[in-house]
């Protein structure tokens, strides 16, 4: 990630402070990024994207495909106020957001199914206890034992 944020640096042409005045964060913030030292927050990432519209977000944060895109950032169709007249709605000259079809879905990853364990508890009986034998210990260091009669 850092490389990338270099070559925007590099392309915008315009030192690292500058670039992070321009992004609106700090300079040691910046720093801390390009050193190695920090990786960039979520937030970094999506002003840096913000002030530079031209920059592509997958190969921003994933380094995939190409720096510059000539699409819109938000991938909509630019505004225009005729969007909003009557005779317009239904008018064929904006590009069509793509319908829904089952053929359209993504393949959801198949992952194994787990193994079902099955736990069982056996309870086995243990014959009740019998006290057999009780002892009483007096201060003077002697001791009686009882034993009750069976």
């Amino acid at each position: 990630m850092k490389e990338r944020i270099a070559q925007i640096i590099q392309k915008e042409d315009i030192t690292a402070a500058q670039f992070a005045d321009k992004i609106g964060i700090s300079h040691s913030n910046l720093s801390h990024i390009l050193n190695g030292r920090n990786k960039p927050s979520l937030e970094v990432v999506m002003k840096i994207h913000k002030a530079c519209d031209y920059i592509s977000l997958k190969w921003l944060l994933y380094g995939e495909g190409e720096m510059e895109t000539d699409v819109d950032s938000n991938n909509t169709i630019p505004f225009s106020s005729s969007l909003f007249d009557e005779n317009s709605l239904f008018a064929t000259d904006h590009p069509a957001l793509p319908e829904y079809h089952k053929g359209n879905e993504e393949k959801q990853a198949s992952y194994p199914t787990k193994e079902v364990v099955r736990q069982e508890i056996k309870y086995i009986e243990v014959p009740a206890k019998k006290i057999t034998e009780i002892r009483f210990f007096f201060d003077n260091g002697t001791y009686e034992t009882f034993k009750p009669e069976k």
